[in-house]
Formats: structure tokens, sequence, C-alpha cells
């Protein structure tokens, strides 16, 4: 299983940054696993990243986990009506 911690801000700014960490953490191997739990600051950019992890974990064929995933989070991915796309989160 391959690990990566979101950042504690995750908005259009840093989505990019973020979303190599994901790569670099899918390249390792094995299932992914994102903590969201340091994440304090985000926008609509965050599910998009998450939705992004979950196509390249779908696409290499391994697992897809999201862990630690704070209430706005959770909001921001029912109101787009995805949050079952992102797991129990």
């Amino acid at each position: 299983m391959s690990s990566y911690a979101l950042p504690a801000t995750v908005t259009m700014q840093q989505a990019s940054a973020a979303l190599r960490g994901v790569e670099a953490a899918l390249a390792a191997g094995g299932d992914l696993q994102l903590d969201a739990s340091g994440v304090v600051d985000l926008d609509t950019s965050a599910v998009a990243l998450l939705l992004q992890a979950r196509r390249l974990a779908n696409k290499r064929g391994v697992g897809f986990t999201l862990t630690g995933a704070p209430p706005k989070l959770q909001a921001l991915a029912a109101l787009y009506g995805v949050e079952s796309l992102l797991g129990s989160m």
C-alpha cells in the first residue's frame, strides 16, 4: 500500500503539487491510501484532486482509500454528488 498525506491547503494554487504527490505515491506501487486529516483550507479543487486520484488508481488497477476527510471536504463532495465515488471518507 502506498500512502500520501494531503497538504494542509488544497486549493487551486496547490492542487497541481498535490497531484504530483499522489502520482509519486502511486508509482511506489500498491493500493493508494490518501490521508486528508491534515487538510484545513480547501476549495472545490480538493474534490477534483480526489476524483483524479481515484481515476489514476483505477487506471493502474489498484485500490483507493480516503481517510480523515474533514467536514468541509465531505460537504463539498456531497454537494457535487460524488461522495460515493470517494469511498467511505
